[in-house]
């Protein structure tokens, strides 16, 4: 695979046989970084010692990360009655119930995260086929299908990050922007790889975790040491 010059000169700065710390990883992302106008996003990537054939070793789960993404998300929720006025009041950007439903059914997805109540699934279901690949589907054990639409939106705002096991058995987010400041990156990656441990499936035998990288959105993989 031919590869970038920019990413020849970020590799040049960095060794890739070497397991870092979580902080001379951060170290050695902002380091290599060049100086562009994109404020590129770190990513975590985890390899996971889990048979993804198997529903019982799957991992789902959200956590607000303490110093939110650098992202601006924008949030659609999905409601009737007396929720609707407190989504809005909360912030969301779009609030609705059959209508927006049908509408999102036409094709309009420009939000970034949904958030439904209870009530709403039922007919919010019919567009699982639309929603569900894009990662945009509610779901109860994200914490995104909720009769508190305002604590759920306040997450959203705050840096709440969804995520779950791909086909390979990885994980893959986003945690912060290269801006950030050292110590918020680090802390960023750490209480995001806590939490995937704490919903190891009792189904896996042994450590969850094989493998953590962390890398910009264009720049190579650093390896982490994370016991």
């Amino acid at each position: 695979m031919r590869r970038s010059k920019r990413y020849q000169e970020q590799i040049k700065a960095v060794d890739l046989n070497k397991s870092y710390s979580i902080e001379e990883a951060v170290d050695n992302l902002k380091a290599a970084e060049p100086k562009v106008k994109i404020d590129e996003t770190v990513e975590v990537s985890i390899d996971l010692n889990i048979d993804p054939r198997k529903p019982d070793q799957l991992i789902r789960g959200a956590v607000v990360l303490p110093h939110g993404t650098g992202k601006t998300v924008k949030v659609c929720v999905i409601c009737s009655g007396e929720a609707e006025k407190e989504a809005k009041d909360a912030g969301a950007d779009y609030v609705g119930g059959k209508d927006l439903i049908d509408k999102i059914s036409k094709g309009w997805i420009e939000f970034d995260c949904m958030i439904a109540t209870p009530d709403m699934m039922r007919e919010l279901s019919k567009l699982g086929r639309l929603l569900g690949p894009r990662g945009l589907m509610p779901s109860p054990k994200a914490g995104t299908v909720t009769q508190n639409v305002k604590k759920a939106i306040g997450e959203v705002r705050a840096g709440r990050v969804e995520f779950k096991t791909d086909k390979q058995g990885c994980i893959n987010v986003g945690v912060g922007k290269i801006s950030f400041s050292k110590d918020k990156l680090a802390e960023n990656i750490r209480f995001f790889l806590e939490r995937v441990r704490e919903l190891k499936p009792q189904a896996v035998k042994g450590h969850l975790i094989d493998g953590v990288y962390v890398a910009t959105s264009m720049g190579p993989g650093l390896k982490v040491s994370f016991s």
